[in-house]
């Protein structure tokens, strides 16, 4: 039988979430979810543990059918794949942070700065809508530490409690977009796949 193909982040909080309500939809999976593979013994869907960065890339080849991640990285990929469902958990803020003791009078103030992220193309998109000049500069992680080590003047990232700012000396002036874990599908399922799909979505 067809089984459809579930992309979900192979560790951390939102894969933990997402094999939550897997469990709650009634769906059983094998114990051993570190595998790169697992299958649900009750519902025709096999499980692939990826990096999340990768998901909506594999989708979109059709690798996998349908994924769960964060919205945010749905954007910043921006492959052609469907957004489905919106999931309910892994909330989280997008934001521009500057120096704790900077003044700051508004988005002007990134005019001319250059500003860390793991998220250029979002940054790049609102940059040019607010119609902001800045130099963003890409880096993989610790977004934070950038202006501390004076490769930034400012950084956007997720902010969820905002701790891991005030650690770090910085603080939010302004939200760009709210993100949340989301379910994402290929846009060429068949229509076996669909009907599969349509059944999860009944139960979640």
């Amino acid at each position: 039988m067809n089984k459809l193909k579930i992309a979900i982040q192979k560790s951390g909080q939102l894969s933990e979430q997402s094999l939550a309500i897997l469990e709650k939809c009634g769906i059983k999976i094998s114990n051993d979810v570190r595998k790169l593979k697992a299958e649900a013994k009750n519902f025709p869907i096999e499980i692939l543990f990826l990096r999340d960065d990768d998901i909506p890339q594999y989708v979109e080849q059709g690798v996998a059918d349908i994924g769960i991640l964060g919205q945010n990285e749905v954007w910043e990929k921006d492959k052609k794949i469907s957004e489905i469902e919106k999931l309910g958990f892994a909330s989280c803020k997008l934001s521009l942070a500057i120096p704790k003791d900077e003044d700051y009078d508004g988005i002007n103030y990134f005019q001319n700065k250059t500003v860390a992220t793991s998220y250029p193309k979002i940054l790049r998109k609102f940059f040019d809508e607010k119609g902001i000049k800045a130099n963003i500069e890409e880096i993989g992680g610790s977004v934070e530490i950038a202006t501390g080590i004076g490769l930034a003047d400012a950084i956007f990232d997720i902010v969820s409690t905002g701790s891991t700012l005030l650690m770090n000396g910085l603080k939010e002036v302004e939200i760009v977009a709210k993100s949340d874990a989301v379910l994402i599908a290929s846009q060429s399922l068949d229509e076996e796949k669909q009907n599969i799909l349509n059944r999860l979505l009944f139960r979640i």
